[in-house]
């Protein structure tokens, strides 16, 4: 196992590169990548910075992003670099301050170093594996709700492109069924915000209905230091080949997950 803890202070940069592009340059040109899924000219321009400084730092680790590709991730990768520039693109493009820069280190399938850090907000989150969660450099904790009806659950995007009206029926299915039983519902339009916010305590738990290595992988690690669950929806254990990602505190994951399965 290579050294985190040096890994970490390379991540810490690399995401700095973002957060100081985010907040210092505007979105630019914005281009289609699909049907209502858009990127921006910052999007490409944080990942080719980000990349390069990377590739100098650490030229054995291959790297993997939401822009413009790279290399592959599955658990026979040895070590790989998986980045979104700017997770909550719409949000960014219009001025909506809920987005962020992710980064993790994925060994063989499993994130060992993650940092999210949102400008806009103030807030970074890092964790290594084994060795916690970290907002601001303050340890974190997944929250102690024990009622279903005190619970702050957010859930990611509704699908666009080929084959969303079937998918957002089942995301249909499941806002509903949250609706009627947890205190809020909430759409942030971050999947690493919804994961990071987990981690913290801000929220109970999250429901993601997708999973990309890119949206995921930082705030899956960051969650699992902080004391939360993470499984997909069918409470199997989570991998980036699961088709959805859920965590929660432990107190109520198990009424949620039995909430999710009557639903799904």
């Amino acid at each position: 196992m290579k050294d985190l803890n040096t890994l970490l202070a390379v991540a810490q940069d690399a995401v700095d590169i973002g957060a100081n592009l985010m907040t210092t340059s505007a979105p630019g040109t914005v281009s289609t990548k699909g049907d209502r899924d858009y990127v921006t000219e910052l999007d490409v321009r944080i990942q080719h910075e980000i990349r390069d400084h990377l590739a100098r730092a650490t030229p054995d680790i291959d790297f993997l992003g939401e822009e413009e590709g790279g290399g592959a991730i599955d658990e026979s990768t040895d070590y790989v670099w998986v980045l979104d520039p700017i997770d909550g693109t719409s949000n960014f493009a219009h001025g909506i301050p809920l987005c962020a820069t992710s980064l993790a280190l994925v060994h063989r399938g499993e994130p060992v170093v993650g940092v999210i850090v949102a400008p806009f907000l103030n807030l970074r989150y890092h964790a290594t594996k084994g060795g916690g969660a970290y907002c601001n450099d303050k340890p974190i904790h997944a929250s102690e709700t024990t009622d279903l009806s005190r619970a702050i659950v957010s859930i990611g995007d509704y699908a666009t492109g080929p084959g969303a009206a079937e998918k957002n029926r089942r995301r249909f299915a499941v806002t509903q069924a949250l609706a009627e039983n947890v205190e809020r519902v909430r759409m942030f339009g971050a999947a690493s915000l919804d994961l990071a916010w987990v981690a913290e305590g801000r929220t109970d738990a999250c429901v993601i209905l997708s999973n990309k290595p890119w949206d995921m992988a930082a705030g899956v690690l960051i969650a699992r230091e902080s004391s939360a669950s993470i499984s997909d929806i069918n409470d199997s254990d989570y991998r980036f080949s699961s088709r959805s990602t859920f965590s929660s505190n432990f107190y109520i994951r198990a009424t949620l997950v039995s909430l999710l399965n009557r639903t799904c």
